[in-house]
Formats: structure tokens, sequence, C-alpha cells
């Protein structure tokens, strides 16, 4: 095992059925888990945001995947119609596939999967899960939209980590909302005087802390704790 966490990124494309994901590998020295992260409405691997807390994650020890789960051509018929952030089940799928590619590949198949979800994205993070149960130990919602995941809920296996703004009531409920449909390991932790986008001073840091934490601890070995 490496001792340094220097780590480089990697440009890397997924087969997902009929289309072809592209997405950012970093694997950090000593890695021992990857995260792989599903953007959520309008977003793509290139938000400041979730480049912010897999860069937290790196530092950890954690290696990470931020990939598209649309295609440029679907993400420009999503900025006219919204429709395709909302299709769960279209989003889950482009999951599962991205999980699988991490089996398979070399530099990949031995590390614990871990699924980030940012607000649709945690949907299709939780649908997914249920399609490779014994594949996903760990997932973290942030500011996400648990709800939209319906029935796939109370089949979620995966410890479940609810990372909500304090000041983003609706999604407040509608975690709740989700909390209590899971029947997995689950927490859910508000920010104080975060709003949806966790764009105030100190607040997304305190969501790179708290999920830092949850994958380590179901994705590490327990030496490396």
């Amino acid at each position: 095992m490496q001792n340094s966490t220097t780590s480089s990124e990697t440009l890397v494309s997924i087969n997902a059925g009929p289309v072809t994901l592209e997405g950012n590998l970093t694997i950090p020295g000593g890695a021992e888990g990857v995260v792989l992260f599903a953007h959520g409405s309008g977003s793509s691997r290139h938000s400041p945001r979730n480049r912010y807390v897999a860069g937290v994650l790196n530092q950890a020890r954690l290696a990470t995947l931020l990939i598209d789960l649309l295609t440029s051509d679907e993400e420009e018929v999503d900025l006219r119609t919204a429709e395709l952030r909302f299709n769960i089940p279209l989003l889950a799928r482009r999951l599962t596939a991205a999980t699988d590619w991490l089996l398979e590949n070399e530099s990949t198949s031995f590390l614990k999967i871990g699924y980030f979800g940012a607000s649709t994205g945690a949907a299709a993070a939780l649908v997914a899960s249920t399609e490779r149960p014994k594949a996903v130990n760990a997932i973290v919602s942030r500011g996400g939209r648990p709800d939209m995941a319906g029935e796939a809920l109370p089949l979620v296996h995966a410890p479940t980590l609810l990372i909500v703004g304090g000041n983003d009531t609706q999604v407040i409920a509608l975690n709740e909302m989700a909390l209590d449909q899971l029947q997995s390991e689950k927490q859910m932790r508000i920010i104080p005087g975060a709003t949806h986008l966790f764009a105030e001073p100190g607040t997304l840091e305190a969501v790179s802390r708290l999920a830092t934490e949850w994958f380590t601890r179901h994705l590490a070995p327990p030496l490396l704790r």
C-alpha cells in the first residue's frame, strides 16, 4: 500500500446502454474506497461544489468518480425542458452502469463503493443502490430529494446519511419523510444557516466533513479509521 495521498485525475468513458458517459476518476495513494458522485438538477461533473467535496474526500484517501449522467445532447434538451433531470429511473440506470464499470475496472475493482448524491441525484443513488445492494456500502445525500426514490426507499441496504441546509425548509420536510421510510442504518444532519446550495460561508466545509466521516466509517477498513 502506498503511503502518499498524491492523486491525479483521469478522464474516463463509461458505456451505459446506448450512450457513453464521461467522468473524472481520481485515485489517491492508499485509497481504500471510491465515492461515485450522482449530480442533480442541471448540474454536471464540473460542479464546483461537488468538486470541492471530492477534493476533501481525496485528502482522506477516498477515490472519487464524478460523471455526467446525461450526454451533452441530452443536457441541451434538459436545459429547455428540465424533464431528464427528474427521470429518476434513467439516472439510476446510468449510475448502475457506472457502478459496474468501477467493479470491473482494474484500478477500482478492489475498492468499496459509496454514492454521493445531490438534489435529484440523491434519489437516483438510492434507487441504484437497490440494484447493486452488495456493491454499494454507503450513501450521502447533499440537499437531496430522497423522497423521489419512492418505493425503493424501504429496499435500500446501504447506510445512508441525509444532509440538509437549515434554511431549506421544504427539502427538510421531504428528507424527513424519506428518512422514515428508510430501513437501513440512517441519519439526518441539518447544517444551520445553509440554504439549498450550501453557498454560505463554512456550510460546504461542514458537508464535506460529515460526508468524509460517513464514508470513512463505512468504506475504509477498521485499521484506517
